[in-house]
């Protein structure tokens, strides 16, 4: 049976494109709201000198005794920001009661701060743009076991996932890539690959690695960051890396959209991001 997609008319002018929000970004009468707690994380062995928030939601009618799948959202405050691009938390109350989903805990991670000199200063793109495992190891050995003494959690990595927009958009696919023992499922809206130090390496890894049973959401905007440019293109970057997952025969999804580099439509995917990405495998 086929799918009827409604008619929608296609935008001429991609300068200024927003999307409009589904009825699962928005508290739906009837969804009791989950809990969200947050603690702080004063030291960290693998970014030393940083500190960090943390949120943890489950969904209304979590069984605190039943190993749950885990969702870890980069940026995470503005992820679970109910008044926000994304409301990571709504969406995911949403979808538990749609029974969408498989028992789920989220962890939204605030990228690390660095006291320099006495003023506070952002770790975000030295720990989401650097191409090595050590912020997957940071998320699997230091948060997951904070969120461990409190729920029990699966040890199966196709029920961990890791979720991100920009530059926490490529920290997702490498994170997933260089810990698929830990993460086996990744979202990614409208990721910087092209600010990896040393260029993207993702498709060149794509063809030459064995496959991986990793899934993956990708989406990319028309009118990103240096679009039609030869250099520092995240447009095109995101459309190797997505030709490469093509080519590699990856379980992989990817949505182009208009507009320019904004967390609006990755916010208005989420729903429907996480409904794909959690599928069960074939």
């Amino acid at each position: 049976m086929s799918t009827s997609i409604p008619f929608s008319p296609l935008p001429l002018s991609q300068a200024d494109v927003s999307y409009e929000y589904g009825p699962d970004s928005f508290a739906r009468p009837g969804v009791e709201p989950g809990a969200v707690e947050q603690f702080r994380m004063e030291a960290s062995r693998h970014f030393p000198g940083t500190t960090r928030s943390v949120w943890v939601h489950r969904p209304a009618g979590h069984r605190a005794d039943e190993p749950s799948a885990v969702m870890f959202f980069n940026d995470g405050w503005w992820y679970v920001d109910p008044d926000g691009d994304v409301r990571g938390g709504i969406v995911l109350d949403n979808l538990a009661a749609a029974h969408d989903l498989p028992q789920m805990i989220g962890v939204f991670v605030d990228p690390g701060l660095l006291d320099v000199d006495g003023v506070p200063t952002k770790h975000r793109n030295a720990e989401y743009d650097a191409f090595n495992g050590t912020y997957a190891s940071f998320l699997l050995d230091e948060v997951l076991p904070i969120v461990q003494e409190r729920y029990a959690v699966s040890d199966d990595p196709m029920l961990r996932g890791i979720c991100g927009g920009s530059s926490g958009g490529n920290a997702a696919v490498t994170a997933a890539w260089t810990k698929p023992d830990g993460l086996g499922r990744a979202i990614a809206f409208n990721p910087s690959f092209a600010q990896i130090p040393g260029g993207n390496p993702h498709p060149a890894l794509l063809t030459t690695e064995p496959r991986r049973s990793t899934r993956f959401f990708l989406h990319a905007a028309h009118r990103d960051l240096h679009w039609n440019e030869p250099e520092w293109n995240w447009l095109a970057e995101s459309l190797d890396t997505a030709a490469a997952f093509a080519r590699a025969g990856y379980d992989f999804r990817i949505v182009v959209g208009d507009g320019g580099h904004s967390p609006n439509h990755g916010g208005v995917l989420l729903p429907d991001a996480l409904r794909w990405l959690w599928q069960p495998v074939q």
